[in-house]
């Protein structure tokens, strides 16, 4: 036979086991799959009238996976392409026996649901019988294959169109992809835990020949002591140790704020499917019994290797969202109150309220417009930023809400949005604040400067404007109260009104009163602060 005609061969018996594998094992899996709900169900619901044709069942499905098992052995499931075999006429002769059990017992426990008043088992145990039957014309098909002589090997492994095109398109799927054949696996540093020497030895080696860089333990406590001085990207950890076993090491990792990220691959002799199941709970990422197969071995450390780049991955994009998340927050709350970020954040969309006792100042810097005309852009720019950051950080440290600036007006506000008792005063402490960093400041500058600033006390509406830029804003007759004393008053002065003088005249020294011609009210009587009133005063 030709190569070509030899792999033919190949496939064609390549897609017949595969498809025999596929008819057997599923009805097999169903039946003993059912089993256990009944089993669940009867427990459950106390029907133990019907547990002992329930176990006669369950035992018979035992048995008949095994069997199955047995015959799809690679050395058997070929023989029974071989007419006469003994063995396979044998072992298909045993799979009718407990087949026959199950299907016996279930009809007889059908028959008697209404007496034992047990019909929720019915559709379980109907199940039961679809897939014996099924199984039961698969073994039928074996029987006939196996009796009558085959004329040749592509003859005796034809199947099904449908099935053929299922395989090779799976064949067609799983096949190396190219543009992954050429690039080098994943490395990196791996911590091999297992008390065997010889184990320990043979597995480093296999992983430095894969290009890892690999670190040994040999057991649970020199592998907790090593990983406190040392990261890794996974961990092989042996499950039998005499010190502290895998699963308690596994436990403590998972408990481990710095190190329960790391991806952990248990392997052990030990390979009941609880021991699995129990590793996996605890935080497992793979499980492999030993022996293992090393491609298997290869394959999973990749994935797992994989899964903690994509770990890290998502760390630093956590961090990077965290870190614009900080960077929004500190500009919120750069231009607007704490209280009032808290209050958007909450879900309020208009905030609006009105206050009774609030403080407004406004100020003003003399002959700026006039200045800046003759002054480069850039150094315009630097006097506004040295003397508006003083009043920033006076304005922090007194707890006055900045309001605004527009151009070269500054804009304070004492009482929004928490009240206070002491606002007249503090707004005023800082207009006197205010005038002293302008006397600094011009000794530093080329240009002298003076301020006028201007203080009304009484009730304002505040709340927030726009939608995309946020301002925190004031309105009211006091606000507009306040811009007009700041408008008509002395250069290097604190204009005050009379509601304001009343509520600070104990704390500051305060000049006699002044009739000013104010837009829009006429004669107001005003006030000018000129000091702070000392201890004796």
């Amino acid at each position: 036979m030709d190569d070509g005609a030899d792999n033919e061969s190949q496939r064609a018996k390549a897609v017949w086991l595969a498809n025999l594998r596929q008819d057997l094992i599923s009805p097999v899996s169903a039946i003993v799959d059912f089993c256990e709900l009944l089993r669940g169900e009867v427990g459950e619901t106390a029907l133990y009238e019907a547990a002992s044709d329930l176990d006669r069942i369950c035992q018979a499905a035992s048995e008949l996976s095994a069997l199955v098992d047995q015959l799809l052995h690679p050395d058997m499931a070929l023989k029974l392409t071989t007419s006469g075999d003994e063995g396979v006429r044998r072992l298909r002769h045993d799979l009718r026996t407990p087949m026959n059990a199950i299907k016996g017992y279930s009809e007889m426990l059908l028959e008697d649901l209404d007496d034992l008043n047990a019909g929720s088992l019915e559709a379980d145990l109907l199940g039961i019988l679809e897939h014996t039957g099924t199984l039961l014309q698969h073994i039928d098909k074996l029987a006939a294959l196996t009796d009558a002589p085959a004329d040749n090997d592509l003859k005796v492994f034809e199947t099904p169109q449908h099935t053929a095109a299922m395989f090779a398109n799976l064949a067609q799927s799983m096949r190396p992809d190219g543009q992954f054949s050429d690039s080098h696996p994943l490395s990196g540093n791996i911590l091999v835990v297992d008390d065997v020497e010889a184990n320990r030895r043979l597995l480093a080696r296999r992983l430095k020949r894969d290009g890892h860089q690999v670190w040994t333990a040999d057991g649970g406590l020199s592998a907790l002591d090593v990983l406190s001085r040392q990261s890794f990207d996974l961990i092989l950890l042996d499950l039998m140790m005499p010190d502290i076993n895998g699963f308690d090491v596994l436990a403590r990792l998972k408990e481990d704020i710095l190190l329960h990220d790391i991806p952990v691959i248990m392997i052990s002799a030990l390979d009941e499917i609880e021991s699995v199941a129990r590793c996996i709970e605890a935080g497992a990422d793979d499980y492999l019994p030993k022996p293992f197969n090393p491609i298997l071995l290869q394959a999973r450390i990749s994935a797992a290797l994989e899964k903690n780049r994509w770990r890290e991955r998502e760390r630093h994009y956590l961090a990077q969202v965290q870190l614009e998340k900080q960077k929004y927050k500190d500009l919120l709350h750069s231009i607007l109150p704490q209280q009032i970020v808290t209050r958007l954040n909450g879900g309020e969309t208009t905030i609006a309220d009105r206050h009774s006792d609030v403080s407004v100042l406004f100020s003003d810097i003399v002959g700026f417009t006039e200045m800046s005309a003759k002054l480069p852009p850039a150094q315009v720019v630097y006097y506004l930023n040295r003397i508006f950051s003083g009043f920033d950080e006076i304005a922090a440290e007194l707890g006055v809400e900045k309001i605004k600036t527009i151009g070269d007006a500054y804009m304070v506000a004492a009482g929004v949005p928490d009240s206070r008792d002491d606002h007249a005063q503090v707004t005023v402490e800082m207009a006197l604040r205010m005038l002293a960093l302008i006397e600094e400041l011009t000794l530093e500058m080329d240009h002298p400067m003076q301020i006028r600033i201007g203080v009304h006390s009484g009730p304002v509406v505040a709340g927030i404007i726009g939608s995309h830029r946020f301002l925190y804003d004031v309105w009211g007759d006091t606000v507009n109260l306040a811009s007009r004393l700041e408008t008509t008053g002395a250069p290097g002065g604190v204009q005050i009104s009379e509601a304001t003088a009343m509520l600070v005249e104990h704390q500051f020294e305060i000049s006699a009163p002044i009739d000013t011609r104010v837009k829009g009210k006429g004669q107001v009587r005003t006030y000018y602060v000129t000091q702070r009133k000392t201890a004796a005063g």
